[in-house]
């Protein structure tokens, strides 16, 4: 894609407005210096020195963070966190970050706030060592009360934005906002607007969704073909397949072997990852290939100029270490 037509597309972000529904977590970073460690007086233990702690929105967060660096003009979020210390810092997260509505991003004191607790041993000239983190999460399902809400946000918005991304990042089925409910009313909004590009990411598979466009990685695929492992050519047999039966485009990321899109009518685009520059860290590189999908797609994009933007963000991405990065604008015209 040439340089003139990489800068037409993105100059288009200025008119966007897209909603992100899903998991917002607080991703809490603790810095440690292991030349401070120390031994506990009373239980003989390793002291870890935290020098300093970072905190930001995660999961659903991360996709939130890729399109604000895009310079998306208004992004909703819609969403839950708890009435806890948590939720204050995601809140705080969010209302740091330029052009985000959070009117349908609600605090319930039925919910607790995902959080992730990531300690990063950070040594001199030496990218940081993520230790065991820690997770705070809801083990109980969503009560019926707090779907209301998100459906009622949703319903808001339906003829607002011009795309709706999903990303379901919880573990355990119906803990988090995507719930039945949820998908449910998300399969009927886009019967309805055919034309609405509703974009759907979950960590637990798409198997069982409606019929949206579906982003997934390779594992995710192979998973939902009982199978271990898949290769190109399979993988782009499955997503034709997938995509005639739902009548939505189907994208399947494939780390180090690039990302590959479909549509119902069998077209199909390719675009190969770019070569590594050093030390790479792959944490949030789908989340950023999510959010460069929807926001090339929104613009106008083709799909195979909506998988190079793509592949240029998670290169930027994956060379960011001891954080969950993001491409900007600037950065995804400097391979063009």
């Amino acid at each position: 894609m040439n340089p003139n037509r990489t800068s037409e597309i993105l100059n288009c972000y200025d008119q966007l407005e897209i909603a992100i529904v899903g998991d917002f977590c607080l991703d809490r970073y603790f810095e440690i210096d292991p030349s401070r460690s120390e031994k506990s007086i009373e239980t003989g233990l390793e002291v870890y020195n935290v020098t300093n702690v970072r905190t930001q929105a995660g999961a659903a967060g991360t996709v939130l963070n890729n399109l604000v660096a895009l310079g998306i003009p208004e992004i909703h979020t819609i969403g839950f966190c708890g009435e806890d210390a948590e939720g204050w810092l995601l809140r705080k997260a969010l209302h740091k970050l330029k052009g985000v509505n959070s009117e349908f991003f609600f605090s319930s004191s039925l919910r607790q706030t995902f959080t992730y607790s990531k300690p990063l041993v950070c040594e001199l000239n030496k990218p940081p060592l993520e230790l065991n983190r820690l997770d705070q999460k809801n083990w109980t399902a969503t009560p019926e009360e707090i779907s209301d809400q998100i459906c009622e946000g949703i319903e808001k918005l339906i003829h607002k934005v011009d795309a709706f991304i999903v990303m379901d990042q919880v573990d355990i089925e119906e803990t988090g906002v995507i719930t039945s409910q949820i998908l449910e009313r998300l399969g009927q909004i886009q019967q309805q607007n055919p034309e609405k590009l509703i974009i759907a990411d979950s960590r637990r598979g798409l198997q069982n969704y409606p019929n949206l466009t579906y982003k997934m990685n390779a594992n995710e695929l192979a998973a939902w073909k009982g199978c271990s492992k898949m290769s190109l050519d399979e993988v782009k047999n499955e997503s034709l397949q997938i995509a005639r039966k739902s009548g939505q485009p189907v994208f399947v990321s494939m780390a180090d072997q690039g990302i590959t899109g479909v549509v119902p009518k069998g077209d199909q685009a390719y675009a190969a990852s770019l070569p590594l520059r050093g030390p790479i860290d792959i944490v949030g590189a789908g989340d950023s290939v999510t959010a460069n999908l929807c926001a090339g797609l929104a613009a106008g994009a083709s799909i195979d100029e909506a998988l190079q933007l793509s592949m240029r963000a998670a290169s930027c991405v994956i060379h960011q270490l001891g954080t969950t990065g993001t491409a900007t604008r600037r950065d995804l015209l400097q391979f063009a």
